[in-house]
């Protein structure tokens, strides 16, 4: 009797520990637990230390022949692995990365025999898991539903971005990424559009911020969002509207014999844990370019954020590159209609003149097939593969460096493909790539290092169209950091010093934008700045501009609170560069310590009395500031 009864324990035991798998972070600070319910439905839960970052959230796929979402067994999980990378980045956040997490594949099987892995991998910043099925050879399937849930404790906050409808705002272009934030929500508030949340979508559970995201779409896959409801807290991927194609073609996942989802990616911790985390780009595919000579980072004149479409002719162009050159910068952007106001022999004859100036030009493309109604040309080129070739060819003999290519159709499989479609062949041709009115880019610029950046936000063109985003500018800008340029670059089009050429007010500081040139991350950063609006600046800071690194070696979070105010420090070479905006109503004063960065010398640019730009002046290297930044205003302290 003793010896059945200690068997029935042992069993039992043996059940209780199967039913539950748990992963760690390398310090422990992490815990991931992953079970099935009594219906057999797939579970995980997420800790930070003590805090609770994630409650019993849901995961699981299904295909049009299988289903995971519930009658599931926990079969068990491979050993503990430890993952070692190390990278580095043509421009982004850091150059140089390094990521280490624990792996682990926890293991199920359906009612009907059917098997799933879900990797796990959790590193100290960050809890990543994609789903991996495998069939037999020669067979297809598409996926039609995931089940991955994140669902947070009813206390925590949340500053999210609405999803665009598919079809809706102007000429039928959205959804672009392109809305104001909603900040400081509780969980579970709905969206007010009916598309959902986009990523990265930021959370707060009492001290721990946790920041979801995906990475390493192929060409199979959809992007997906956050619906629109999240009862309970509980927020689930929701896929693209059924118009977010390419005409005729395909919406949602499909695969050959093994379907691999992307990494679902929540970076998870403090503030400073968000800023300086690099997870968006560990967990992005390799490069597989070896040419990347090409890819050069740097800063670009720009003529339409000012003086719009009747300006793309040859002598206003000519005059931009004049100005490009003048402040050292290694691009100029043409942009809409460029291929009827000055066609593409004098593109040619101003290409040959930007060389002599060491400048070289970028062209605007229209993506669109039918899925808008945008008039703007070059339309159509880029469509098939047949067309790509034979125009980025002829862009490469005229000596043009890059497209911006504008207007797609939304986040559906076949529109995911069409992007790294453009990305693999651009390659080809030693073109960068810069994407307007697009998805997030979701870690690519690791994957196509010649992706120098994208626009997926709601940028400095808005503020010259309308009062209310002008408005908006300076708490806009600071959340940004801590959600859409994360991880990913991103056009925001920044730094206007002077004035908007309109009738629009801007409300940020002359000192808010210069904070801008160093806050953002862009591959090419498109300032927003006219030749004429330069002459106001003065000298002193057209030589900042002029000398301002093209790329980072490291980042610091210094200070900050998502759309109120953010400090940041990035290091080129041995110099740091320390970038502050206020996105208040009211001034705010901080305390920056310049010892910790141990150099000599500190110069610090602030806003100006009186009629005046910019202040600037040198503070001692050792100790500490007090730097009062006044509403929408910012500085810059440069350190070496």
């Amino acid at each position: 009797m003793r010896f059945l009864i200690a068997v029935f324990l042992l069993v039992s035991l043996h059940t209780t520990i199967s039913a539950q798998v748990g992963i760690t972070s390398p310090d422990k600070k992490i815990t991931v637990q992953v079970s099935v319910n009594k219906e057999g439905a797939i579970k995980y839960s997420v800790h930070h230390l003590e805090t609770e970052v994630l409650r019993t959230s849901s995961l699981g796929i299904q295909t049009a022949t299988v289903d995971f979402s519930k009658g599931n067994n926990l079969l068990g999980a491979t050993p503990v692995q430890q993952v070692n990378d190390s990278y580095s980045l043509l421009h982004g956040k850091k150059k140089q990365s390094i990521y280490k997490a624990n792996k682990r594949i926890v293991q199920f099987r359906n009612s009907n025999g059917k098997s799933l892995d879900i990797i796990f991998q959790v590193s100290n910043d960050a809890v990543a898991f994609r789903y991996q099925y495998k069939e037999g050879n020669n067979f297809t399937d598409n996926i039609t539903n995931e089940l991955t849930s994140f669902h947070f404790p009813l206390t925590a906050k949340a500053w999210l971005q609405p999803m665009q409808v598919s079809k809706t705002g102007w000429e039928q272009t959205n959804p672009a990424y392109e809305e104001h934030y909603v900040q400081d929500v509780a969980v579970g508030t709905k969206s007010p559009s009916a598309a959902g949340w986009i990523y990265p979508a930021l959370f707060r559970s009492n001290d721990v911020w946790a920041l979801i995201t995906e990475a390493s779409l192929e060409a199979g896959d959809c992007a997906t969002r956050l619906k629109a409801e999240s009862p309970d807290g509980e927020y689930c991927i929701g896929y693209p509207d059924p118009r977010e194609i390419i005409t005729g073609k395909g919406l949602l996942p499909t695969f050959q014999s093994t379907y691999t989802s992307p990494w679902r990616i929540i970076t998870v911790g403090s503030l400073a844990t968000i800023i300086e985390s690099t997870a968006g780009t560990d967990l992005a595919k390799s490069s597989t370019i070896k040419n990347t000579a090409f890819v050069v980072p740097g800063k670009s004149s720009w003529s339409w954020i000012n003086s719009k479409d009747n300006f793309i002719v040859y002598d206003e162009q000519k005059k931009y590159v004049d100005f490009a050159s003048a402040m050292k910068w290694q691009y100029c952007l043409i942009d809409v209609n460029w291929d009827t106001k000055i066609g593409y022999d004098k593109m040619k004859e101003l290409a040959d003149y930007a060389k002599t100036k060491n400048v070289s030009l970028l062209l605007w493309y229209n993506s669109a097939g039918d899925w808008n109604t945008v008039k703007y040309t070059p339309k159509n080129l880029l469509l098939t593969a047949e067309s790509r070739a034979k125009e980025f060819q002829r862009l490469k003999e005229m000596g043009i460096k890059g497209v911006k290519i504008d207007f797609f159709a939304g986040d559906g499989q076949s529109v995911i493909a069409y992007y790294l479609d453009i990305l693999k062949d651009a390659a080809k041709y030693e073109l960068l790539v810069n994407f307007h009115g697009a998805t997030l880019p979701r870690g690519w610029s690791r994957t196509y290092p010649q992706l120098m950046t994208t626009e997926a936000v709601r940028g400095f063109e808005m503020v010259t169209f309308e009062q209310p985003d002008a408005d908006k500018q300076a708490t806009h800008c600071a959340m940004l950091p801590f959600t859409r340029n994360a991880f990913d670059p991103m056009d925001f089009t920044p730094m206007n010093l002077y004035k908007i050429q309109s009738k629009v007010q801007r409300k940020t500081t002359a000192a808010f934008e210069l904070a801008t040139s160093v806050l953002f991350l862009s591959g090419i950063q498109h300032y927003a700045e006219s030749p004429e609006g330069m002459q106001h600046v003065p000298e002193n800071i057209q030589q900042f501009l002029r000398t301002l690194p093209n790329t980072w070696d490291e980042v610091k979070f210094i200070d900050g609170f998502p759309g109120k105010y953010v400090v940041i420090a990035r290091r080129s070479a041995n110099k740091w560069y320390i970038a502050g905006i206020n996105g208040d109503a009211t001034a705010k004063t901080i305390q920056l310590d310049l010892s910790s960065f141990k150099k000599k010398a500190a110069k610090l640019i602030t806003e100006a009395e009186g009629e005046k730009l910019f202040a600037e002046k040198q503070v001692n290297a050792r100790k500490t500031q007090t730097i009062t930044m006044p509403a929408a205003g910012g500085f810059v302290v440069v350190l070496e």
